[in-house]
């Protein structure tokens, strides 16, 4: 296995884990903030989520000869950060994200709730993933009006980084996050750096279970992991020519969401972007040896897990806005390709653009929120459309 191992494969792993972990750490924290963790709490999250993808990322590869890469449900990040918090707070928090994990695991032993899951229309899938990911990328724009000094500099830093590589933007942008919080954070007498740790203190999270959670939280945030990450992360593998059995990955990822969840950590899933780093020619030009590009990054992700505690730190010195605004900025391209995916058949316009506002209003209706009610009345619009245009094709 090791003789497998090649320099580009080792490159582009390391690569694919900073630009993977740098691109969305500050979406994790603020989802895991707005669903009301503490920061021991957040940084406890942020540790064994990407404990998690870094075991999948090793383990799976391992196992298919594949460059099966995983990574964190970021959409699922920005959906509980765009998220009215829970009445249980964290604890009803952690509940939702065990059930979103037992909906993943049912999913690679049932195969037909993997089909319903593919079956709902493109369209309005894209249409719950742009209005989950909307209010987020709003972030950076009402920072810049009340933190312009602050927000400023990273923005350049992304656009800068954008011209240059497209996956370049945001590892620019956390760079220049991290010069303007050095600069802006005042260091008086017993600096703050005092209080500051590689590791979190780990403290227990009892779960609160209950019907509202697993319908406002648990639902959508299964179906954002499924259609936002796991569907497309399997069609890259499939463009790249790699044989992908869904179900056994699906019940491996699942299982380890599942032992994370009570940690308060989002699930974690099969990845795109990165597996498109990974699964193409920059990884070797045998595709036989490029599976050690995920393993790689696996390694690099559990080794950067010791450091969430010194990461949620400094996140918790940022201004308030800013950590959020870096989010948002991450998330722009994900935004950009879903509005333009939801949009694409003219005739079924309307499906998808009440899904999108539905989700994006974060409005609650029997105390069930708005992601919920936007793919229902998504759905419901777009058989009513299907049959009116049957109706008249055969008239």
């Amino acid at each position: 296995m090791t003789k497998d191992l090649t320099l580009p494969a080792l490159y582009m792993g390391l690569l694919a884990a900073f630009v993977g972990y740098s691109a969305s750490f500050a979406i994790v924290l603020a989802g895991l903030s707005a669903m009301g963790a503490t920061d021991t709490q957040a940084a406890t999250g942020l540790f064994f989520a990407t404990i998690g993808m870094g075991i999948c990322s090793i383990w799976l590869p391992a196992v298919t000869r594949i460059p099966a890469a995983v990574a964190w449900s970021t959409p699922g990040a920005a959906f509980l950060a765009a998220s009215v918090m829970l009445p249980g707070g964290m604890a009803e928090a952690v509940g939702a994200l065990i059930l979103c994990a037992v909906l993943i695991c049912l999913t690679g032993f049932i195969p037909v709730l993997g089909r319903a899951v593919a079956s709902i229309p493109k369209p309005i899938a894209n249409g719950l993933l742009a209005g989950v990911l909307f209010k987020l990328c709003l972030a950076p724009a009402l920072a810049l009006g009340t933190i312009p000094a602050l927000v400023l500099p990273v923005l350049v830093a992304w656009l800068i980084g954008l011209t240059w590589n497209r996956l370049a933007a945001m590892p620019f942008a956390v760079v220049a996050f991290l010069v303007v919080l050095f600069f802006s954070v005042t260091t008086t007498d017993g600096a703050p750096n005092d209080g500051l740790q590689w590791l979190p203190q780990f403290t227990a999270i009892f779960p609160i279970f209950t019907l509202q959670a697993f319908i406002s939280v648990s639902i959508p945030l299964y179906l954002v992991t499924m259609a936002g990450q796991n569907i497309p992360g399997f069609a890259v593998l499939e463009l790249n020519n790699y044989p992908v059995d869904r179900q056994p990955l699906l019940r491996k990822t699942g299982l380890v969401s599942l032992a994370i969840a009570p940690f308060g950590a989002v699930p974690v899933n099969m990845s795109a972007i990165t597996a498109a780093m990974m699964a193409g020619e920059d990884a070797g030009h045998d595709p036989k040896t490029r599976y050690w590009a995920a393993i790689v990054s696996g390694i690099v992700y559990t080794l950067i897990a010791f450091a969430a505690g010194l990461i949620t730190s400094l996140a918790g010195l940022a201004p308030a806005g800013l950590i959020t605004a870096v989010a948002g900025l991450a998330l722009m391209p994900a935004l950009v390709s879903s509005i333009s995916a939801a949009f694409v058949d003219k005739d079924q316009l309307e499906a998808p653009a009440l899904t999108f506002l539905i989700a994006a209003s974060g409005m609650v209706l029997f105390e069930v929120g708005g992601a919920f009610w936007g793919v229902l009345v998504g759905l419901a619009v777009w058989q009513a459309k299907v049959r009116f245009n049957r109706k008249v094709t055969n008239s």
